[in-house]
């Protein structure tokens, strides 16, 4: 190959390399994107959510600013709603949605006006390493008592009350779920009040969220509800430990699955391709920004960081693997009820 013609093409690769950053910044530029969050703030998606939100326009091109939005209701349904038929789809608006998603589109398939699997996956910041604790003044002091003893459980998100349910109906603990607070924030009040005498929440975002808590002790950790142990919790059980046979400890697995989603960003579907490129391309660059480290081993967060390619096939496969029979199992020890349809006038 000749000296004019090697340069040629490395002159080529570069101006090719060129417009797709500027176009980016130019569009990106001056503009504002609105980062969505499914859930009240307070808890562990609100938090994960700001935190990087704070850094994400720094490595987009055109520098834009974003803003954190918090839309609660139906578990996060209302926001993936949003996210899927309503939000611009120009890369201006992305969100976080709660981890268990697709799980719900396979169980209560009427909740969810959209697919997942055609939502545009930018990332994964975390696995959740999700934790159901007691407050220290309850009887149940280890996962055990509950089946000797109530414990009244709040379970504002979707994945903690599709998982407490089912351990209930299918084990026989004797959990009693509330599902009517609004957020983890309003969950932990209760728990304080003695409203309740356990939640759900991320170990990190729990330590993170009532440091003193954890210190002087004031809340047992009960069940890791995930199927990947924190390295802090050793000798504290993965809630498919309880389960006392092949069949209860895959749908155990299966509701507990969302955990590896844990606290990912998603844009809506329809997206140009290119801008699907730079939210993933600022995605990598935010999970490697030393100001984003920084932050997150100030504030206490775990990261494990996973790919939006990765993610986006991680989707597929969630919705596409379930066996009908596994799912119909799941759907009634969780407790979802076919919504009638509506009439037509």
């Amino acid at each position: 190959m000749s000296k004019r013609m090697t340069v040629g093409i490395m002159l080529a690769g570069i101006a090719a390399g060129l417009p797709a950053a500027a176009m980016a910044a130019d569009f990106y530029k001056g503009k504002t994107i609105t980062f969505l969050v499914g859930y009240n703030p307070g808890g562990g998606y609100d938090l994960y959510s700001r935190t990087f939100a704070a850094h994400l326009g720094a490595n987009i091109p055109g520098n834009p600013k974003v803003t954190v939005q918090n839309m609660p209701g139906g578990g996060s349904i209302r926001a993936a709603n949003y996210l899927y038929n309503v939000a611009a789809k120009d890369g201006t608006v992305i969100g976080m949605i709660d981890q268990s998603i697709s799980l719900k589109q396979v169980l209560d398939p009427s909740s969810l006006k959209g697919d997942v699997r055609k939502f545009n996956w930018v990332g994964r910041i975390s696995s959740n390493q999700s934790i159901l604790y007691a407050w220290h003044t309850a009887r149940v002091k280890t996962i055990k008592d509950a089946f000797k003893n109530e414990l009244i459980i709040a379970a504002p998100g979707a994945s903690s009350r599709m998982l407490t349910k089912a351990m209930k109906n299918m084990l026989g603990i004797k959990f009693k779920v509330i599902t009517g607070y609004r957020g983890t924030r309003n969950a932990r009040l209760a728990l304080e009040k003695g409203e309740v005498h356990a939640t759900t929440q991320p170990w990190t975002a729990l330590k993170a969220n009532q440091p003193t808590w954890v210190k002087e002790k004031k809340v047992n950790v009960l069940m890791q509800a995930n199927t990947n142990g924190h390295p802090d919790l050793k000798g504290v059980p993965l809630v498919t430990d309880l389960g006392r046979n092949d069949e209860e400890k895959k749908i155990l697995s299966l509701i507990a699955g969302g955990a590896d989603v844990g606290r990912s960003v998603v844009a809506p579907p329809g997206l140009p391709a290119d801008r699907v490129a730079t939210l993933r391309s600022a995605f990598d660059k935010t999970m490697k920004d030393k100001a984003y480290l920084a932050t997150m081993k100030k504030v206490g967060l775990d990261l494990a960081p996973q790919t939006g390619q990765t993610l986006q096939k991680s989707m597929k496969v969630a919705v596409e693997s379930i066996p009908p029979a596994l799912a119909a199992t799941a759907r009634k020890l969780a407790e979802f009820k076919p919504r009638k349809k509506k009439k037509k006038k």
